[in-house]
């Protein structure tokens, strides 16, 4: 029996997507029928779009428009979503438009992963990260550093007196050694331990207008500060509780010569702050007159001693300028933390920086923090190419190189004793 293939419309070209599976007879679906199906369907959508009478049933679609929707017909139309209905719209379907991406035609790359080359990238990072790992932890080591904890909590520290909150202010004398020479620039840092600087409301409550010396945010500062915006009913300046617990402790650092006669060490105050902080995000409110004049009608933060102004006797180190104040404002992410307090510069290439010998810390003792469990300590060290002393980075390249240059071996040994073999299912570890 021969099978007369239907005529389709002249302007019928299906796309490829609509082409269907030879069914089980061997025969196609009737692709006019399908088409018909489809005007049938685009109709009786289109008629809710036609103008009718108000609340009769919609206009239906005149013969003109029903041959111009069967003469007009084209693959594209399928993709694009059909053909106008009116002109109101045009009928949309959910089908993706006919292109390799949306179609997934687009050409992919996959590496097929054999021993010839899972193993040389084993070995080659082992050899990578071994040595880079091994420079690091030497050039750390190298570095010299020194921790002087006066927090007090022992009963033999001279710092403990000053536990007591009816010694106010409280001096205490810390003696110490240095075994070896510190060569170079030296960088004295204080470290607070169980210190949330990171907490969300903390982290928040400040105004970046105000430290920015904007004259409206300096006398109505941002809620955000809240509880510590207002005081006396005037503005806080600076505002937030990060400024309000701001590290307020004095070091001096002395050197104890041979005729035991003390040697004060020069500690720089500036050069201690980011560039961009000290230039760009810190700024005073504007104006010719006095500092103290520019922050008039505004208080000092609760826990602190003098106003802002009052920071410093240095023009270029007071108010919301100054250094320590900059230094403090920079959150840390983690608990414990330790930020810069001064520079000691070295002034001779021929003399180290910090001789070996007895040297002593005076402290006055200002910043609590018994009442959450802190510990605080003085850091003197110095740096390299790689920053301060971190042990953590080089033990981490060499850990990670080691294991993947043992896998490698592994590998390798498990490939020469079963590269031969047809059954891999025998292969255990």
């Amino acid at each position: 029996m021969i099978r007369v293939r239907p005529l389709l419309p002249p302007s019928f070209s299906p796309s490829p997507w609509r082409l269907q599976p030879t069914l089980a007879s061997g025969q196609r679906p009737c692709r006019r029928r399908l088409w018909r199906r489809r005007q049938r369907r685009l109709r009786v959508s289109c008629q809710g779009q036609q103008a009718g009478p108000p609340g009769g049933p919609p206009a239906r679609l005149g013969a003109a428009t029903r041959g111009s929707m069967a003469m007009n017909y084209n693959s594209k139309d399928e993709v694009d979503g059909g053909p106008p209905c009116a002109p109101g719209g045009t009928a949309k379907t959910p089908r993706p438009d006919n292109t390799a991406f949306k179609q997934q035609r687009l050409p992919a790359w996959q590496p097929i992963l054999t021993a010839g080359t899972v193993l040389p990238t084993f070995f080659i990072i082992g050899l990578i990260f071994i040595p880079i790992g091994i420079g690091i932890f030497v050039t750390s080591n190298n570095i010299r550093e020194i921790e002087i904890d006066y927090t007090g909590t022992e009963p033999s520290s001279p710092c403990n007196k000053c536990l007591s909150p009816d010694v106010t202010p409280c001096f205490c004398t810390i003696n110490f050694t240095l075994e070896q020479s510190f060569e170079g620039n030296v960088f004295m840092y204080y470290a607070l331990s169980n210190f949330y600087q990171n907490h969300r409301r903390y982290v928040k409550s400040r105004d970046d207008s105000q430290l920015n010396g904007d004259s409206s945010a300096l006398l109505n500062p941002s809620k955000e500060c809240e509880p510590y915006r207002r005081n006396e009913d005037k503005p806080i300046a600076p505002c937030g509780a990060i400024a309000n617990s701001m590290f307020n402790d004095t070091l001096e650092l002395f050197l104890m010569g041979n005729d035991s006669y003390p040697t004060p060490i020069t500690l720089k105050k500036k050069s201690i702050a980011w560039w961009t902080d000290k230039n760009v995000k810190f700024r005073n409110p504007p104006g010719e007159e006095s500092l103290e004049e520019r922050f008039k009608g505004t208080t000092k933060p609760v826990n602190w001693l003098n106003p802002v102004y009052m920071l410093d006797s240095d023009p270029d180190n007071n108010g919301f300028i100054n250094e320590d104040f900059i230094v403090w404002m920079r959150t840390a992410a983690l608990p414990n933390f330790r930020k810069l307090y001064r520079l000691i510069e070295r002034k001779s290439d021929l003399h180290p920086t910090l001789p070996a010998g007895r040297y002593y810390l005076n402290i006055t003792y200002n910043y609590p923090v018994h009442s959450f469990d802190g510990r605080k300590r003085m850091i003197l060290s110095t740096i390299s190419w790689m920053g301060g002393k971190n042990p953590f980075l080089g033990i981490a390249y060499i850990a990670i190189g080691s294991i993947s240059f043992f896998l490698g071996v592994v590998l390798l040994v498990i490939n020469h004793k079963y590269r031969n073999s047809s059954n891999t299912a025998d292969i255990t570890i």
